[in-house]
């Protein structure tokens, strides 16, 4: 908990629908949520039982999933969204790796950012980002040859045009924990479904990667048959994110 003076930034907990997780409240009942209020001046105070007598419209999608892993945040990242200097925002994070082996490391440690090909640095989230996972896109595309230029131009398709990728597995790592444990690429297959982005697949249980930790996420075939030179693997992890 950041502690019940963090109720000076009601600006920024005015954001959050669940901003009890984000600001120590939650739990709070009887004579300890008394004794919060009467420490607040009037002005605040009056704000703070507003805002719990008339709670905001639930939030929606990924914004809701991120608010509900509030508590698992590090408390300097908290301490951003707290005051205001960050705030919740929606991305894609991206990566773009060729099939030239069985194994494919969709982020690698020594990877620099390039526009169109990858939009983070050595497999990391920047310093105060926090990303709550909840959803994976995986697609494929063969490119007019190895420069970076066609690779960048290249149309990523679905991919049952790629048995030998489809009958693969897909896992994903963060800290060396298993956000998805390896599972059947066949779950990206989604051409068939209304309403459902081609490749992409919703995580029923999202998960929270944080700065400085290592993401893994890896490509297993089971074999190469069929696949053509210069084909190239597109994966992007969408969700909520903090920034400035």
């Amino acid at each position: 908990m950041l502690g019940l003076d963090g109720l000076s930034s009601l600006g920024a907990a005015e954001e959050y629908n669940n901003a009890g997780a984000l600001f120590g409240l939650d739990g709070l009942e009887g004579e300890e949520l008394l004794g919060a209020l009467k420490r607040m001046n009037p002005i605040k105070r009056q704000r703070t039982i507003n805002k719990l007598a008339s709670p905001a419209s639930p939030s929606k999608g990924s914004r809701a999933e991120m608010e509900k892993h509030f508590n698992e945040i590090p408390a300097y990242i908290q301490a951003g969204l707290k005051s205001g200097d960050l705030r919740l925002a929606d991305t894609m994070i991206y990566s773009i790796k060729p099939v030239s082996s069985r194994t494919i490391k969709l982020w690698e440690p020594q990877d620099d950012r390039e526009v169109g090909l990858r939009n983070i640095s050595n497999a990391k989230l920047p310093k105060n980002q926090a990303l709550l996972v909840s959803g994976i896109t995986l697609l494929a595309g063969t490119s007019a040859d190895a420069t970076k230029d066609k690779i960048v131009a290249t149309d990523f398709k679905a991919l049952e045009g790629f048995p030998a990728i489809v009958n693969g597995e897909f896992n994903l790592k963060a800290n060396k924990k298993q956000l998805v444990p390896e599972t059947s690429i066949a779950m990206f297959k989604t051409n068939s479904f209304h309403f459902v982005p081609i490749g992409y697949y919703k995580l029923s249980n999202p998960r929270l990667i944080v700065d400085d930790v290592l993401i893994e996420a890896t490509v297993e075939l089971g074999t190469q048959d069929g696949i053509p030179a210069n084909t190239y693997i597109y994966c992007s992890l969408h969700g909520t994110i903090t920034t400035p």
